[in-house]
């Protein structure tokens, strides 16, 4: 009976599951894993495409760029407890932004003389042993496990993905010591597990009682509204809330939207700010968010009844959550609201549909009140070294198709990117649900890979391109052919410092000496430069007269095959 190695059945596990990629950093703890990839080379064996990534948070930022679009998790392989601890913020961000990520490392070998196959061997297997492992991402996973044996190898594999890819779906963490996947297994000693028959679960509708309930609410409803967040990560959610609003006369707001939850040139759209909406509601849905608003800055409504439908409404990785509900459904919003939709067309009548009509008729004043108010700061150009971000990013939003994918790493400058460049279409918006700066560069990526036919544009800020790891994300660009168009909003530090102090203390001693630690200063800033030395297209402006063509030129080279950066002096801190 043939034998074969750990490894061997290792990737075979992976190939079972469908993994398509291994974006990887390889060290001296995957020499099993790299010499059977070889073998599998050799005899013309299919296998998940390996993308090398010079640095870890581009490998599980672009695993998680991947998954956001296809909802495919895919596998990604570290180094130790180093390549963990740099990926273990990346970890943070998918785990609140709900994205699956299988994270796999290697462990230093346990044996120290010789007595195994993979023993250690270098002085880095006694340094790189840490207690445990496994407590750099605890925080940010669903399930941990270190395989112990080869023998169960692929029951570990299928065991993890069913846990990554259940709803709420998110992140997974497997470590491998060296010797077992250097250990030798016949064939007939392994097990097929296949995910048909031991895959994940995913969450459904509610019970018909409920959904009447919900139906009930809102027909009687004078003045509805919604709040979602990432109920956009199925694009069939996004279809059924524009319906729903459109049938019930539902304002729907995007709080810290993460994905796209409801077309922007839809009628019931309303922004992006809740706070004077919630004062007047009378029945209000919390959909697929975390943060519905902050309850320092928005006084309690006695009068509305909340309604909140979400595929993790207890929000059980939260330590503190204090949002109260009348009604708390867990399940799938596209579900959910399916059913309450067709309840609410079956039992509508000609005067409900006029009174929703009439809602919805009413709200085009305060529509063209906040367009205009859009277009209003859009035709403030700024001035030399400080370009207006408003006006920036209407000049791309002249320029994008609505298929193009907007990847926004903006933070203090995200109203400009929110609010002018439109959004009509599901999965052309993705924002950042964790509190990880530097997760844009390698989500780009990954997107584009999901996405070979759309153009992806980043915006960061100076600060949060600095934590991008910005060398490995164009070394990988370059490498792989995936050209990514990345807008550098460089206002010289980072603005949420300064905000932070300023909430706290308006008139204290930091604010009256201008001193918040939080520039970002130096003789020459030449992010552009970054990007060039890795075969990009880099292209830096400071007058608002050079927006334009800088933009022409930049998405040229984009759909030329190559890489652009557009590093653009705005409105400094």
């Amino acid at each position: 009976m043939p034998s074969h190695s750990t490894a061997h059945y290792f990737l075979e596990g992976l190939a079972d599951l469908g993994i398509e990629f291994l974006f990887s950093n390889l060290g001296t703890d995957h020499v099993s894993l790299i010499e059977e990839l070889a073998r599998w080379d050799r005899e013309g064996r299919a296998h998940p495409q390996v993308i090398l990534c010079p640095h870890e948070n581009v490998a599980i930022h672009m695993a998680g760029g991947y998954a956001a679009i296809t909802g495919r998790g895919q596998a990604v392989l570290v180094h130790v407890d180093a390549g963990t601890a740099n990926a273990s913020m990346g970890m943070h961000n998918l785990f609140r932004a709900r994205v699956p990520v299988f994270l796999m490392a290697g462990r230093s070998p346990y044996t120290l003389r010789g007595e195994l196959p993979g023993s250690r061997d270098n002085y880095v297997h006694f340094v790189q042993d840490p207690y445990d492992i496994g407590s750099l991402v605890r925080p940010y996973v669903k399930w941990e496990y270190t395989l112990p044996s080869g023998v169960v190898a692929k029951e570990a594999l299928t065991r993890g993905y069913a846990l990554m890819q259940s709803d709420p779906a998110g992140p997974v963490y497997l470590s491998l010591p060296r010797e077992t996947l250097a250990e030798q297994w016949e064939e007939s000693a392994i097990r097929a597990f296949p995910p048909a028959r031991y895959g994940p679960v995913r969450a459904g509708g509610t019970e018909p009682d409920i959904a009447r309930r919900i139906a009930a609410q809102l027909l009687a409803a004078e003045n509805p509204i919604a709040i979602a967040s990432y109920l956009g990560r199925k694009p069939e959610a996004v279809a059924a809330l524009d319906a729903l609003a459109r049938e019930c006369g539902i304002r729907v707001f995007e709080s810290n939207p993460v994905y796209l939850n409801i077309p922007r040139d839809s009628p019931c759209f309303a922004g992006f700010d809740a706070r004077a909406a919630i004062a007047e509601a009378d029945v209000g849905l919390l959909l697929d968010v975390d943060v519905p608003w902050l309850p320092k800055y928005v006084p309690d409504n006695p009068g509305a009844r909340w309604v909140h439908v979400d595929v993790d409404a207890i929000k059980k990785d939260f330590p503190m959550w204090g949002f109260a509900t009348d009604l708390r459904v867990q399940g799938d919003c596209a579900t959910v609201l399916g059913q309450v939709l067709e309840i609410v067309r079956a039992d509508a009548d000609a005067g409900f549909r006029a009174r929703a009509a009439t809602r919805i008729a009413g709200w085009e004043g305060m529509r063209q009140e906040r367009v205009q108010r859009i277009t209003a700061a859009a035709g403030i150009s700024g001035k030399a070294g400080a370009i207006s971000p408003d006006f920036l990013c209407a000049a791309l939003n002249a320029v994008l198709g609505q298929d193009d994918i907007v990847i926004n790493e903006a933070i203090r400058n995200t109203p400009a990117v929110l609010n002018q460049i439109v959004r009509t279409r599901p999965q052309t918006y993705f924002g950042l649900s964790g509190g990880g700066l530097g997760f844009s560069g390698g989500m780009a990526l990954g997107a584009k890979l999901a996405r070979p036919g759309s153009r992806i544009v980043q915006f960061v800020g100076d600060g949060g391109f600095h934590f991008s790891t910005p060398t490995s994300v164009y070394a990988v660009a370059q490498q792989y052919n995936l050209p990514v168009f990345t807008v550098v909003l460089d206002n010289g530090g980072w603005q949420a410092v300064k905000e932070s102090v300023l909430r706290v203390y308006p008139d204290g001693t930091a604010a009256a000496a201008n001193a918040f630690h939080s520039r970002l200063e130096g003789r020459q800033r030449h992010f552009e430069q970054i990007a060039s030395a890795f075969g990009a297209y880099g292209e830096a402006v400071s007058e608002p007269g050079q927006v334009a063509g800088a933009i022409e030129r930049c998405l040229a080279a984009v759909d030329a095959g190559q890489a652009a950066v557009l590093a653009v002096r705005v409105t400094p801190l």
